[in-house]
């Protein structure tokens, strides 16, 4: 029986308990947890030879909650698909409405960029109909990739090992990041030197000395030295040299401000700063944006939505930013009009805003208290880019002095450079400096009161040149800052996909971390050189990126997706056939284990891939046992003694336990450390890098995070059931603060 109550569905429970308290009674509101359908997956799913026509299923996992949905719909009286304002969410909305909505009650989509009061009051005067031109460009992207990854995949299994998998864009990040090594691998260093001279007045001054650069030789404006016996001989020649200030150049120069953040540059700051990954700042500023409960606000959206391209602001924030930085910095602070950035990457999706706060007056010391630690390092970063954005410029004061250096009598002249500069102005650095991916730029002293023509000396004739060797650097590996912008500047991805990009490539072993940078592995490196020998062009950087413009222009002009598809597709299966016919078996090196096999004792077990993943296996009687990491550390109060050893689960996430499994079920997320821990002697982990903790519970320092092994029958997957407003479970909330609440294919 219908009744006078709208049905609007979201994603997730938290956006559904911050629109709740906007809309008010009138209003019921379910969350779908992310999709509700998807291609099969234990076939191709995609009819190539009719128009690629795609075969979507329900999700099993998610049959209770299409029920529910579609129980709710047909009492409702109309429905409001109210999920993410870009492409995926767009397709959402419209899966939604094949499988839940009924034709006798009205089914319209709303979108809104932040869940304020005000974008939700719009949204829901101007409600529309599904825009099928980006629903069709998300579509064409999952049928390409499908194709790609279900085609491609079973090749890598035969050719290279079982267990591997391949991907339209992450072939293209791997490939990225494989060529970079081997110009890491191929470098050859250049010798060279710089020779430096610390000179001071001819009467003592402040500072009492001034360091030089050499920079030229006689006219030559640029000198190169490569050698140490050409720099002793300029070391010679500058010794007993008459020095004098050539030319003294001052300038102020204005430093502006970066623009607020869009989805990369977040993820490129949020690891230079936070050493947050991709995909660890986007499951945070997931749960910024669909709302947490601030104090006596109730549940609040704190930034605007996190995928975009755009770095365009609302004309109300940037009028709320500037008062805001006028009461608290000054009007000097304050630009005389408004800054505007109206830059987009390539490809950028609809008229998106910026990232930003959804109000600059909501300070995050303010509500530090109501935020987890990430969830305010993250939004106390997003706040501050977007108030900086606004502020006025810093002033730099430059200051460059050119001095000659003349040896008598052979006249011969040498050109040095000192510089320095001074911050006369702090503008928008008194709030925020941007991160830097290189070294930061080395802090330069202030420069004595010089003029031309003036005479200076050494500081000490015999020791102060100095002649120092240096030697060119291979290119760096990429981090994930460095990664993400690359893929930017290649046009290769969109803000939906660089996160799960990164997280796959580091997932299937291809590239390990070292050093916080991306290092291909050798299965890594054999897989691209394969995809790049057979399929170039799938796997070219242009080609990619031409591909996501045509994927663009489905969006934003109607370009048939069905043609997209089938101009990539019928080159690519001509490839395919070629490659399955002539392709050779690529020899992989065998990985052996420390361990010996406890079974025989003869040989060292091997490590091999199985079908559900690593396992070890002895060469010489054929034992078998699931792959172990040893770290040497002793199970604590274990009554077998057992050691702490690294295993997987079956969805790959490393964990550490104990060597006596089942007799004793010790279990850990943190790196086991050997060293105990100095308070209570206990057992000390690692989570990260640098963060040592406690894993005793009744030690004060206690900051592990020990796990519980769930019983097979309890149901805690946040994708089992629909949440309404009404019937949120503590174990919900505690799923939704861990951002779990999102089920994108993409990003599995």
């Amino acid at each position: 029986m219908a009744t006078d109550k709208k049905l609007v569905i979201v994603e997730s429970p938290a956006k559904a308990r911050t629109l709740a308290k906007f809309l008010g009674s009138g209003y019921t509101l379910k969350a779908s947890m992310g999709h509700v359908r998807d291609l099969p997956k234990s076939k191709l799913g995609v009819d190539v030879d009719h128009d690629f026509n795609p075969q979507y299923l329900n999700m099993r996992d998610k049959l209770a909650i299409l029920k529910e949905l579609k129980e709710a719909a047909k009492k409702a009286g109309a429905v409001y698909l109210a999920t993410d304002p870009d492409r995926e969410g767009e397709a959402i909305a419209w899966h939604l409405k094949e499988a839940a909505c009924t034709p006798s009650v009205p089914c319209r989509r709303v979108t809104f960029h932040e869940i304020t009061r005000e974008a939700i009051a719009a949204a829901f005067k101007s409600p529309r109909e599904v825009n099928m031109n980006l629903v069709n460009a998300q579509q064409a992207r999952r049928i390409l990739d499908r194709l790609v990854g279900y085609k491609l995949s079973p090749l890598l299994w035969q050719k290279v090992r079982r267990g591997l998998s391949a991907g339209r864009v992450q072939s293209v990040a791997l490939r990225i990041i494989v060529d970079r090594e081997r110009e890491i691998l191929g470098f050859k260093a250049d010798e060279y030197w710089t020779i430096e001279a610390e000179l001071s007045k001819l009467v003592p001054s402040t500072p009492k000395s001034f360091k030089a650069i050499l920079i030229g030789s006689g006219d030559k404006k640029k000198i190169s030295i490569g050698t140490g016996t050409a720099a002793s001989d300029i070391v010679a020649d500058l010794k007993p040299a008459e020095y004098s200030v050539a030319r003294v150049t001052s300038k102020d120069s204005p430093r502006q401000p970066a623009p607020p953040f869009i989805t990369s540059s977040l993820q490129q700051e949020a690891y230079r700063k936070l050493r947050f990954s991709a995909r660890q700042t986007m499951a945070v500023a997931q749960q910024l944006y669909e709302g947490l409960p601030v104090g006596a606000e109730g549940s609040v959206g704190l930034i605007t939505y996190m995928r975009t391209d755009s770095t365009h602001v609302a004309a109300s924030a940037i009028a709320e930013t500037r008062d805001f930085i006028a009461e608290k910095f000054g009007s000097g602070f304050l630009p005389k009009t408004a800054r505007l950035f109206a830059r987009q990457v390539k490809g950028a999706q609809e008229a998106h805003e910026a990232i930003r706060p959804t109000s600059t007056r909501r300070e995050p010391a303010a509500i530090k208290e109501y935020l987890e630690p990430n969830q305010f390092k993250l939004y106390q970063l997003i706040w501050q880019r977007m108030v900086a954005s606004q502020m006025a410029a810093a002033v730099f004061e430059n200051v460059t002095i050119d001095i000659d250096a003349r040896k008598t009598p052979s006249k011969t002249r040498y050109t040095l450079r000192a510089q320095s500069s001074r911050n006369t102005f702090p503008g928008f650095m008194a709030l925020y400096t941007e991160g830097r991916d290189e070294e930061e730029e080395a802090k330069t002293p202030p420069l004595p009161p010089l003029s031309e023509g003036e005479l200076l000396k050494l500081l000490d004739p015999k020791a102060s040149v100095s002649p120092e060797q240096h030697f060119t650097q291979p290119p760096p590996r990429f981090t994930e800052a460095t990664l993400v912008k690359t893929l930017e500047q290649f046009g290769i991805g969109r803000p939906s996909t660089y996160a799960p990009i990164l997280g796959v490539v580091q997932e299937r072993e291809y590239v390990t971390k070292e050093k916080g940078a991306f290092k291909p592995t050798e299965l890594g490196m054999a897989v691209s050189d394969l995809l790049v020998q057979q399929f170039p062009e799938v796997i070219d950087t242009g080609f990619t990126a031409q591909m996501e413009d045509r994927l663009d222009k489905v969006a934003d002009e109607g370009l048939d997706w069905v043609k997209v598809v089938r101009d990539f597709y019928v080159p690519f299966e001509k490839d395919l056939s070629t490659a399955e016919e002539q392709l050779e078996r690529v020899p992989m090196p065998v990985e052996v284990s420390e361990d010996c096999c406890p079974q025989c004792a003869k040989e060292k077990l091997l490590i091999k891939i199985g079908r559900f993943g690593k396992y070890m296996e002895c060469p010489a009687c054929g034992f078998r046992q699931s792959f172990r990491i040893r770290t040497g550390v002793m199970c604590p109060n274990c009554p077998e003694k057992g050691e702490i050893i690294g295993r997987y689960t079956k969805k790959g996430k490393l964990f550490y336990g104990c060597s006596a499994f089942p007799k004793h079920s010790f279990a850990m997320n943190a790196r086991p450390l050997p060293e105990p821990c100095p308070k209570c002697g206990g057992l000390m982990g690692e989570l990260k890098p640098g963060q040592k903790s406690c894993q005793n519970p009744e030690c004060a320092d206690y900051k592990g995070k020990r796990f519980l092994r769930r019983s097979k029958t309890a149901s805690t997957s946040p994708r089992s059931r629909s949440v309404s407003t009404g019937s949120k479970t503590a174990a919900a909330v505690k799923r939704t603060k861990a951002g779990q609440n999102k089920s994108r294919p993409e990003e599995k």
